[in-house]
């Protein structure tokens, strides 16, 4: 029998079955934001979950609350990488989920002022990591007991699709995870794997990042105003909103999808705002 519970958090509520009892998730990148909030619906759902990221006192927090763990790791470290994934295989016996999430703006700019280091800094994060993330999530997820079986998810950007002039290789490294996520689907599909490989594209997301941009504009009206009629919905999108998609496409729910994008950005791209 479906077993329901009720998850809260802010103010979405909603009641869910436990679909990902006895599943482990990793997500990368899960100390805040986006990343937080998906460690916290994953263990509200049922997994298992390690994460990863810098920020200790958030990471601390996260746990006492969640009853995850968390694993200090650097996302383009390549020399790191097996040791994080032996200490799941270690902890756990398996992979299930994998949600490369952890992303960076710093020292981006346009392609006029952008210098190599910044665009080096972006791309290692944004592309590089994730390309790390999938290979090694999809090598141990080869080996779990019961076959090649899992379900990876790429956190992209509807900036995949509408560039930032400002934000050079930022909107190239997302365009780019959405074609590795292809490459990867297919690559799973010729290997006769059960591993799935997804994308999601958010838009603009109401983070504690964004809210302290807002906070810190010389008008914060005029710039929440700014960020909210960016979408047709006429406001921004809540992590929990986020976190609810990652977890469905971690579930067996969405077992036929592989090789997609999962645009939710409240129809920004979908046209032309107002016409």
């Amino acid at each position: 029998m479906l077993q329901l519970r009720q998850y809260r958090c802010d103010n979405i509520t909603w009641e869910s079955g436990v679909r990902l009892e006895g599943k482990v998730a990793l997500v990368t990148g899960g100390t805040s934001g986006i990343g937080a909030e998906t460690v916290k619906r994953l263990s509200a759902e049922g997994a298992a979950v390690i994460f990863t990221g810098s920020n200790q006192s958030a990471a601390d927090a996260i746990c006492a609350e969640t009853g995850a763990d968390f694993i200090r790791h650097d996302v383009t470290d390549a020399a790191a990488w097996d040791g994080l994934m032996q200490q799941i295989a270690d902890r756990h016996g398996r992979l299930d989920i994998a949600f490369a999430n952890a992303g960076t703006e710093a020292g981006d700019a346009s392609v006029e002022d952008i210098t190599i280091e910044g665009w080096n800094t972006v791309i290692g994060v944004n592309l590089t990591g994730v390309m790390l993330t999938v290979q090694h999530a999809m090598r141990l997820m080869a080996r779990n007991p019961d076959g090649p079986t899992g379900s990876i998810i790429v956190n992209s950007s509807m900036n995949a699709h509408r560039a930032m002039g400002n934000f050079c290789a930022y909107s190239v490294s997302k365009s780019a995870v959405v074609a590795l996520v292809k490459s990867a689907a297919v690559h799973a599909g010729n290997k006769k794997y059960k591993i799935r490989v997804n994308a999601i594209l958010p838009g603009v997301v109401e983070t504690a990042l964004i809210v302290n941009l807002i906070d810190k504009s010389a008008d914060p009206a005029a710039a929440r105003a700014a960020y909210e009629g960016m979408s047709p919905l006429g406001r921004m999108a809540a992590t929990e909103e986020v976190a609810g998609m990652v977890a469905w496409l971690a579930s067996d729910e969405a077992r036929f999808c592989s090789g997609s994008e999962f645009t939710m950005d409240g129809a920004t791209t979908a046209g032309m705002n107002g016409v």
